[in-house]
This record gives C-alpha cells, structure tokens and sequence, in this order.
C-alpha cells in the first residue's frame, strides 16, 4: 500500500533554488512510484514584499540585499543555471534580468488551488519568469500563465483585478513564518518533517523513503 503523505512547499515565484528543489522534489516522487501517494500544497511566501511593481535589476538587487559584487552575482547565476539544467529546467536570469513583486502571483496560486491546477500554474510561472523573463507582477502575464495552466483567463483577471485572497495569502504567509520558516524553498511533510533548500533528487529521494518508512511503521 502507498503511505499517503502530505507536502507543503512553502517557496517563491522569484526563488531560483524554489524551481531547483521542486524539479527535485518531484523527481524524487518519481523514482518512488507508487510507494508514496503524495499531495503537494504549495504556499506563500515573498523573498522581497517591499518590491515595487515596476521590479529591480538583478545585480543591483542582490548586491544591495547580500552585498555580492557583480563578479560574484554572475558565478552564482551561472552555478544556478548549471543546478538548473541537471534537472532539466531552463534558467536564462542574466544581467540586467529584474527581481518582481510577487504578491499577485500568490494570489492567483491560491485560487488556482480551489480548481486543482496549482502545481501547473506554478510551473507556468517558473517558467515565464526564469525561462521568458517576464514581469509576473504583470497582470496579463499572470493570466497568460493561468490560460497556459488550464484554467479560465477571464475568471484570473476577474481574481486579479478585484485583489482576492489577499488576505488568505497575507494569512498563511504569517502562518508559515510563526512556524520558523525564514528562507525558501521551504519543505514541510506531514507537518513535521522539514527539508530545506533545492536538494537534489537523490537527497530529497532518501529523505522521502525514510520519512514513509517511518510512517508505515507507525500505522
């Protein structure tokens, strides 16, 4: 029998190693078939909420943030691109690629959510963002993206322009954060277990075997 598990991944639309570690995750999944029989949630949470709409430019971004050089920011991206490729997504984040306010894409995640097509929006917003850099503060680029997911244009433009659930994102975002969640991506299992980071599949595949045979023992 499948031991049934329950995975919330807590993450950013604008988090380069949130992309790695679901490409992992779901890898990992993969591999096991039909050992785990897994429902993945995904939630909120903005790396930079203060971001205005109109975003900023990456280098400058980051070494205002971390204080990186423009050296050290054109390594990281070119290690990311590598990760990236080795679990066969496309990363194109280059100099002068913007950092966007992410607030609405969550919004739109969660009402994807009432219509079961989350995890399809968010890979469509991974990619419009990592792959097409585009501006997924945009609206008309996040309907894009619900279009791309199976879901209705109309009722997305309907979700974004009457600013729905933004106290539901407001509120699980504090939930996760009351938790300890500081950093993302952010991996919750059965809301006990945490694996932090974009861990590759072989990682996140041990951790899974373990944490079922733990519970299948449990039963």
């Amino acid at each position: 029998m499948p031991v049934p598990m329950k995975i919330d991944f807590v993450s950013d639309v604008s988090c380069p190693w949130c992309i790695i570690g679901l490409k992992g995750l779901e890898g990992a999944l993969a591999r096991i078939g039909d050992g785990i029989d897994a429902t993945i949630s995904f939630q909120p949470f903005e790396l930079n909420p203060s971001m205005p709409a109109a975003g900023q430019e990456i280098g400058e971004h980051i070494a205002e943030k971390y204080g990186s050089t423009p050296a050290q920011s054109a390594a990281n991206r070119e290690m990311i691109r590598a990760r990236a490729a080795e679990v066969g997504f496309t990363m194109a984040m280059r100099e002068g690629s913007r950092i966007y306010n992410t607030f609405d894409a969550h919004r739109l995640l969660h009402w994807a959510g009432e219509h079961g097509r989350q995890a399809a929006l968010k890979h469509r917003l991974f990619e419009a963002y990592f792959t097409d850099g585009k501006n997924v503060s945009d609206h008309d680029v996040l309907v894009a993206a619900a279009e791309a997911a199976g879901l209705d244009g109309a009722e997305a433009h309907a979700v974004l322009d009457a600013g729905r659930y933004a106290e539901e994102v407001r509120a699980d975002e504090k939930l996760w954060q009351s938790r300890g969640i500081s950093s993302v991506p952010a991996i919750v299992i059965d809301g006990k277990y945490l694996i932090s980071g974009g861990q590759p599949v072989e990682a996140f595949e041990k951790a899974l075997r373990t944490i079922a045979a733990e519970a299948a023992l449990g039963a």
